[in-house]
């Protein structure tokens, strides 16, 4: 791909015209409940996940309730997400955590969040981005990886090297907005199983119309 930079510029520009009141789908009103809803985001639909943490939020307030709570309980609740044994008790151990070791505020580097419970790259990516605008990197989910693949904007499949690729050609500006424009583009046109490139705005810069 020649100039990969001005490439994915015209990419960011046309999705953040034709999505530009899109933010990220998942709702929370801090940092902990975006923490926690992004854990159980793992191989589960936002939409669902958003129905989930109504219940959860409305019973657990604060980082010591979760760290207090019991797991059972919280596994209930989470259920529908799937795997939510291991949901549920990363998202109370993670509780636990930042209650003893970090005097119940949140983490604000990579380093310290991926050490939770249940935290890789793209959940502390998410959290330091939207609670904190923090664009440490960038966050690689299922329509990221593949969709960048179709714009050819890496070769890579594992979320790691994406992540790098994509870091390398996007101005840092906006590693924070890019998934969240790629995810919705996803969502809406370029589903995995039946991409509508008809209505697509990207037809025209997309190599699979090439």
């Amino acid at each position: 791909m020649k100039n990969e930079k001005k490439y994915i510029l015209e990419i960011i520009k046309i999705l953040d015209k034709e999505y530009k009141d899109v933010d990220i789908a998942l709702n929370y009103s801090n940092a902990f409940e975006l923490l926690a809803a992004t854990i159980l985001s793992a191989q589960c639909t936002d939409e669902q996940v958003n129905k989930v943490t109504q219940n959860l939020f409305r019973k657990y307030k604060t980082i010591g309730d979760y760290a207090k709570a019991d797991i059972i309980d919280v596994e209930n609740i989470v259920h529908s997400t799937g795997f939510y044994r291991n949901k549920a008790k990363n998202i109370v151990n993670a509780a636990k955590i930042i209650l003893q070791k970090y005097g119940g505020k949140i983490p604000q580097t990579m380093e310290e969040l991926i050490e939770l419970p249940g935290v890789a790259r793209k959940t502390a990516n998410i959290v330091l981005g939207h609670a904190f605008n923090k664009p440490v990197g960038i966050a690689v989910d299922t329509h990221v990886i593949r969709i960048s693949n179709i714009l050819q904007l890496t070769r890579e499949k594992d979320p790691v090297k994406i992540e790098k690729d994509l870091m390398k050609i996007t101005p840092r500006e906006f590693w924070i907005r890019f998934p969240i424009l790629i995810q919705t583009l996803g969502r809406r046109v370029c589903k995995a199983r039946n991409p509508n490139h008809s209505i697509c705005p990207l037809s025209k810069l997309c190599p699979e119309n090439s």
